[in-house]
């Protein structure tokens, strides 16, 4: 993990476990210590990086029942380690919300199934390592019967998403629970404004936007593979570069913005068209453009424009914003949260012609998330959200695709597209080749618009 990316993950981390000291005395209810292990719902961590940590966290502090994470497993040791430290220190005050001795740390890239079965049926396993394992760690929480939370984005490529389509079927047939970190949809301010849009607040919606421009953050920016370093570990570890692990940065930053507009549009897009290049590229090896500029049609022929920038020097803007036929509204003001949601009677978006705000403060959404999960788990209510996040993530391959090949592309197309990525996951070794391997050069594989067009870039 870079230093960039620490520090974003550690500064959300020690946030949540500051919440995590305030809970009060947990109470069981009766429905739930009839059912389960009976006494507490455990948690198996699988992917100790920065938002696996903070998502043991999140689950900490919204629980209002017993809960305890009880196993950890990561590719990594030194990883687990930082992870481990972490979150003993965050829960002193709540030692009872941990218990992983070191015969229930596990490494390797078979470690998810010995941490997954130290748990019971109907507890719950995070899943917080780069997307193209999503779908054999998927797989086998369900074969344990075991409920769900996994990170987004869930696939980069059609492949994966069709079999997690096909596993978010099984997982409702055996009435197991499985949230998908798209924490915007739990804020309680967007749920209001989602309401109010639809209900004809600021009319039908016409047009849409939003930005996403700063520095690199993350492991987006990769150089050159150290001499000592195995490639597969080295890519894995630094899955923001590599398109195969992470969608690329375009869908690890940029799909909460697509996914919170197309909700409000209450529609996912039919077709994207996009521009992108690499610039100041310097002894960067990454797969990653600098910058995507994606216009994403819908349906009734409306448009939504997303603008992403990773670069020194330039301005900087994270936000999201909708226009109706009758005003306007902010969906995201600066980052994921606080949202500070507002409508407008026109498009200035001027003081004077505001219609409402949400209150502050806000609930923090990534607690928010795991508080909806956890009670649907203690209710037995039904909730899967695998294939919204599905969808979400297949909007944004195709304007990643769109970008990387400059051609239209369809939804049918981005669904239908043959490219696998990772076909091989559940074969991975530490010393085996990656699913792309460097030139003589040490470069690996970049997009090339106007050249390639039936997949993104080319192995061979």
């Amino acid at each position: 993990m870079a230093p960039e990316e620490r520090h974003a993950d550690r500064r959300h981390f020690i946030k949540v476990a500051g919440a995590a000291s305030a809970l009060g005395a947990m109470k069981l209810p009766h429905v739930f210590a009839q059912s389960g292990n009976g006494h507490a719902i455990q948690l198996a961590l699988v992917g100790a990086g920065g938002r696996g940590t903070g998502a043991v966290m999140d689950a900490i502090t919204a629980s209002t029942y017993p809960i305890k994470l009880v196993a950890m497993a990561d590719l990594f040791e030194h990883r687990l380690a930082e992870s481990f430290n972490a979150l003993s220190q965050a829960t002193q005050t709540k030692p009872n919300a941990f218990d992983v001795p070191d015969d229930r740390k596990f490494i390797g890239f078979d470690a998810y199934k010995k941490a997954m079965d130290v748990l019971n049926p109907g507890d719950v396993v995070i899943l917080a390592t780069p997307l193209a394992f999503r779908g054999l760690h998927f797989r086998y929480a369900i074969e344990r019967g075991l409920n769900v939370f996994m990170e987004k984005p869930l696939c980069a490529d059609s492949i994966k998403a069709k079999e997690l389509l096909e596993l978010a079927k099984q997982a409702d047939a055996k009435n197991i629970k499985a949230g998908v970190g798209l924490m915007v949809r739990h804020c309680r301010g967007r749920q209001e404004l989602h309401k109010r849009i639809a209900d004809g607040e600021i009319g039908d919606l016409i047009a849409m936007r939003a930005y996403r421009m700063h520095g690199p953050v993350g492991s987006c920016f990769s150089t050159r593979k150290p001499k000592d370093r195995d490639e597969l570990p080295w890519q894995i570890e630094r899955f923001h570069s590599f398109i195969w692990a992470s969608g690329g940065l375009f869908n690890d930053f940029y799909i909460h913005q697509i996914d919170e507009v197309c909700w409000m549009k209450n529609a996912w897009p039919i077709k994207a068209q996009a521009l992108g290049g690499r610039h100041y590229r310097n002894d960067y090896v990454d797969q990653n453009f600098d910058n995507y500029s994606v216009e994403y049609t819908f349906e009734d022929g409306t448009k939504y424009f997303y603008y992403g920038r990773t670069m020194i020097g330039c301005r900087n803007e994270f936000t999201s914003v909708v226009h109706g036929s009758k005003g306007s509204a902010i969906v995201s003001t600066a980052s994921h949260t606080p949202g500070k949601v507002r409508t407008f009677k026109d498009q200035k978006q001027q003081r004077a012609a505001q219609i409402w705000a949400f209150p502050q403060p806000e609930e923090n959404p990534y607690v928010l998330e795991w508080k909806d999960l956890l009670e649907a788990i203690v209710r037995n209510e039904p909730y899967n959200e695998v294939e919204r996040g599905v969808r979400a993530s297949l909007v944004s391959n195709m304007g990643r695709m769109a970008a990387h090949t400059g051609d239209e592309i369809t939804y049918e197309q981005i669904l239908e597209c043959p490219h696998d990525m990772a076909g091989n996951v559940g074969e991975f070794t530490l010393k085996g080749p990656a699913p792309v391997m460097p030139d003589a050069d040490g470069k690996y594989p970049v997009p090339m618009p106007g050249i390639n067009h039936d997949q993104e870039y080319k192995t061979t």
